[in-house]
């Protein structure tokens, strides 16, 4: 079973989320952190992952404002990232 380390930011938050994303698009904890980790930043976030030897992850940026303002859902933009 496949595990992407995922960082997911969300346009209205004021905080990243760390964890791991399955091939089904679930969304967990990283095993060695034993459960999803909120960081204020996305250097805080890097900062977490390259404490637990990690030197990679997928960065996943959403926006909801397009379906506040009732277009349809923009697809999430999401990027690669190294440190």
């Amino acid at each position: 079973m496949a595990h992407q380390t995922t960082i997911i930011g969300n346009a209205d938050a004021v905080h990243y989320l760390v964890g791991t994303t399955d091939q089904h698009g679930g969304f967990n904890a990283i095993p060695a952190l034993q459960e999803v980790k909120r960081c204020k930043s996305l250097y805080a976030a890097k900062e977490l992952l390259r404490d637990n030897n990690i030197h990679s992850a997928t960065l996943v940026l959403h926006t909801p404002y397009d379906e506040m303002c009732g277009l349809p859902s923009s697809p999430m933009t999401q990027q690669t990232i190294h440190f």
